[in-house]
């Protein structure tokens, strides 16, 4: 991609045209960026989306296994994903067509907390039917992220650090407590997952408040089965986040240390996430890592 707002928009309409021949565009949005991409709304129902991996040749394979692994989740997920419509490696670009519903990060927050539970209910689906793929049918496909908790703890603090000036004065000792205290035990036996089912990732209907779709699996992998759970705890609290794993059908214990953990990932993943939010000018990653200290980290 080239730089400069204008050279985008430019990029999208030839990779379109390049690729679906006949297709007319008339309009191109940026729809958002995050971590990892860039991604635009054609016409309002096409997707183009950028990888913002700098090594072209890492760029090329990310962007090339998520069209095969995306093919693939469709024959797993209880939930729509997206599905390719091409796929450039080379540019690290991947389109696809457009699934129903907004953004449940562009929804009001109060609105959010009132439908979390039966939106965590629906997502704690979704993993169980992920984390129940066995691993190896996926060989090839996604790479495995088992890294020990220690290490994450480890980065939380190198986070916190960053954004040391925007943790509220009556979050920093649970903040401190929690970064001086010894992880979760690493035990657990990895499963594949989405690895990033944030709220920006999922779709809802904003009338009926159903799940209609989760996207961007750029991220997907073999990990531990309770970090997407994290997630959830992280950016739509603990009833939702409980009620996605109360989804789950195993031990009681099993279930407990897995709570446990993803109750240490969403603290650890906060951090982060307010960073991103801060360094790139992105007001909704502030607010909603904010608004999440609050469960998070209670004074």
């Amino acid at each position: 991609m080239t730089s400069g707002g204008r050279d985008r928009v430019a990029d999208v309409r030839g990779v379109v045209g390049a690729h679906l021949p006949g297709y007319r565009t008339e309009s191109v949005v940026l729809l958002g960026e995050g971590l990892d991409n860039l991604a635009y709304e054609v016409n309002g129902e096409l997707i183009v989306r950028f990888s913002k991996e700098p090594d072209p040749v890492r760029r090329a394979a990310l962007v090339s296994h998520e069209a095969r692994l995306l093919a693939a989740v469709a024959d797993i997920s209880p939930l729509p994903v997206p599905e390719p419509a091409f796929a450039v490696a080379e540019l690290g670009c991947l389109a696809y067509r457009k699934l129903p519903g907004v953004p449940l990060s562009d929804t009001p927050r109060h609105l959010r907390s009132a439908h979390g539970t039966s939106i965590g209910a629906r997502l704690g689906e979704l993993l169980t039917a992920l984390h129940a793929v066995p691993v190896g049918r996926l060989a090839g496909l996604v790479d495995t992220d088992l890294r020990p908790l220690a290490e994450w703890l480890q980065e939380a603090r190198q986070d916190c650090v960053r954004v040391a000036g925007r943790v509220p004065a009556v979050r920093r000792r649970s903040v401190e407590a929690f970064l001086d205290a010894a992880p979760p035990h690493d035990g657990y036996n990895p499963a594949f997952s989405h690895n990033d089912l944030g709220i920006e990732h999922v779709l809802v209907d904003p009338v009926a408040w159903t799940v209609s779709g989760v996207i961007d699996w750029s991220d997907a992998a073999i990990v531990d089965p309770a970090y997407d759970f994290g997630v959830l705890h992280r950016d739509l609290g603990p009833a939702a986040a409980r009620a996605a794993i109360g989804s789950r059908r195993t031990d009681t214990g099993d279930l407990t240390a897995l709570h446990e953990r993803a109750v240490f990932y969403a603290r650890c993943g906060v951090f982060e996430d307010l960073a991103h939010g801060i360094e790139t000018g992105q007001g909704k990653y502030v607010d909603k890592s904010l608004a999440a200290m609050e469960w998070l980290f209670p004074p």
